[in-house]
């Protein structure tokens, strides 16, 4: 493994969007940001059918009330999100937002689960992956907590860059490291809204078919941090639990996005907010 070498009318009525040729997929949006009508299986599924396809690099933003809230405040990033080859709802509230639309979601598709369900894959064993993101050695050890949970899972990489903007020549080497180990799959633990917009921005660059952004989950199956308990998680309660670990990291991002989220949201609803 290498070393540490980013109106639409006010709530529309569900939609479909041509993904690629031969495809369609439901869609509704929050706020401006389209968010694919998907399950955590069909998530997993469409992955395991691009990596046999062995076409064009693709990119899943695994997004929920930040990403969404980050989109408000950053024309840009709202952009790259809704470029996005799929973005999941990852937050109850969303869930709850497309049943209002009729969509009728019944979970989230929470990233660290994405993570073990595609590493759990039958065909995972003959995929290659790569890790990058976390803290100096975190990536190493999701590594090998990945392979002891799933003998026979190939880790052919892992990187955990600096927490500052690389250099060109930094990039370059960086994107060469990781193209000589040929991955299909690259796990992207940055954050949001950095992971989101490394990938838009190396998409093209890269030999792999999928780069997923899955934040907090190179940290919570690292055993770095605790996940909440799973009622917290399915009942929309998991930011109380993240914010009681991290209150002076997290604060902004639940207590002031999170009720900037519901205005918007009520305004929407009410017809007083356009996009």
């Amino acid at each position: 493994m290498s070393g540490r070498c980013s109106r639409d009318t006010a709530l529309p009525h569900p939609a479909w969007v041509p993904m690629h040729e031969g495809e369609n997929r439901a869609y509704f949006r929050v706020l401006g940001v389209r968010v694919d009508a998907l399950q955590l299986p069909d998530v997993s599924a469409i992955i395991e059918q691009w990596v046999q396809d062995h076409g064009r690099c693709r990119y899943i933003a695994v997004t929920g009330i930040h990403g969404v809230m980050e989109a408000q405040h950053d024309p840009e990033f709202k952009r790259i999100l809704n470029s996005a080859d799929l973005v999941v709802p990852d937050g109850m509230p969303l869930v709850w937002l497309s049943r209002l639309q009729g969509i009728g979601l019944k979970r989230r598709v929470y990233g660290p689960e994405l993570m073990l369900s595609v590493c759990q894959q039958r065909t995972s064993e003959r995929l290659r992956h790569f890790l990058l993101g976390g803290a100096p050695g975190v990536a190493d050890r999701l590594a090998i907590v990945l392979q002891d949970k799933y003998p026979g899972l190939e880790i052919v990489g892992t990187c955990s860059p600096p927490f500052r903007p690389l250099t060109s020549d930094e990039d370059e080497k960086l994107v060469a490291a990781m193209n000589r180990t040929s991955p299909d799959i690259v796990w992207v633990g940055l954050g949001t809204p950095l992971q989101e917009r490394w990938m838009h921005e190396h998409r093209d660059r890269l030999n792999a078919s999928v780069l997923l952004g899955v934040g907090a989950a190179f940290d919570l199956h690292a055993g770095i941090k605790k996940q909440a308990p799973v009622w917290m998680r399915e009942n929309g309660m998991e930011w109380l639990f993240r914010l009681l670990q991290e209150p002076r990291r997290l604060w902004r991002r639940y207590l002031v996005y999170g009720s900037q989220f519901i205005f918007y949201v009520l305004l929407e609803l009410a017809g007083m907010r356009k996009e």
